[in-house]
């Protein structure tokens, strides 16, 4: 199992979000211009994160993107399992072909491994991460960097 830029990106960018749930919408270029994330690639993310039901669009002036929820109720795993990121750590993917035509001699451990990671990340919200006292640090200094860059 290999967490790619997509799955680290997209629950950047939801995380951003949750630390400005109560602001009103939120451009993708403001997340970008925040997070250092490629902007084409941000609305490649937020196109599969609105399909599936976790933001929601603004359009128009002040226009943007929401949390479709409160925070507390979207999960780590969620972000990752709607932009179609694996968490599978097992090499045939759950087929049960990894040796031929059967189970390789650690099917079961990779198996369990990668419930046990789906299980961790599901039992982190967004609002969990909001809460952390590092999350808030950085989210300051970010915000104070770009502050001293508009002046």
């Amino acid at each position: 199992m290999k967490l790619t830029t997509k799955g680290r990106y997209a629950v950047t960018a939801m995380l951003d979000l949750a630390l400005h749930y109560d602001k009103g919408a939120t451009t993708l270029a403001d997340i970008a211009r925040r997070q250092g994330i490629s902007l084409s690639y941000l609305e490649q993310l937020f196109a599969k994160l609105r399909r599936s039901g976790l933001v929601d669009s603004v359009r128009g002036p002040g226009g943007g993107y929401n949390l479709a929820m409160d925070p507390a109720k979207i999960s780590v795993a969620e972000i990752i399992v709607a932009i179609n990121e694996n968490i599978d750590a097992r090499r045939c993917g759950g087929d049960k072909n990894c040796d031929g035509d059967d189970e390789c001699l650690t099917h079961q451990l990779w198996e369990d491994l990668s419930n046990r990671i789906y299980e961790f990340l599901s039992g982190i919200s967004l609002a969990d991460l909001v809460a952390r006292p590092h999350v808030q640090e950085v989210a300051n200094r970010q915000r104070g960097r770009l502050q001293a860059a508009a002046h």
